[in-house]
């Protein structure tokens, strides 16, 4: 009977610590952009995203608030600063191939308020738009490469 248990803790204590394991580190850009309709303006650090933004959102004028780089390892999550009182945190939960999938969640004084899963390839940029901010949205961009 001991040796059944002590079988079933190792098993246990291999399940959890084999997934860390096997994931690879990717390294993640997050960009938080402000955009608004106050005039025409595009900031020069997002001319390589210009045209997603305009095809898929309404605002004349985007600005580029944060740029971070990120070293993600499976499941374990790292928070990025988003602006007084809001948060996101970024987990690498899986590599399929030539993809990894990433959990985004964004908080707002604690209290969740987006929470969801992409798929990415690498040097791929995908946006995803966020919660009011000023006179506008926030938009952040995120691009991988591994």
């Amino acid at each position: 009977m001991n040796r059944k248990i002590l079988v079933l803790l190792l098993g246990l204590m291999l399940f959890l610590i084999l997934p860390s394991l096997a994931f690879a580190q990717v390294q993640v850009r997050v960009r938080i952009i402000e955009a608004s309709n106050a005039g025409p303006s595009i900031d020069p650090a997002l001319r390589d995203v210009h045209d997603q933004l305009g095809s898929l959102f309404n605002f004349s004028s985007y600005r580029l608030l944060r740029d971070v780089n990120l070293n993600l390892a499976g499941n374990r999550p790292v928070e990025v600063p988003v602006h007084a009182g809001r948060s996101m945190e970024v987990t690498l939960v899986g590599e399929y191939g030539k993809m990894v999938e990433l959990r985004i969640k964004i908080t707002r004084e604690g209290l969740p308020v987006l929470n969801t899963q992409v798929r990415l390839s690498s040097g791929r940029t995908i946006l995803i738009g966020g919660p009011r901010h000023g006179g506008g949205v926030l938009i952040f961009a995120l691009s991988a490469k591994f």
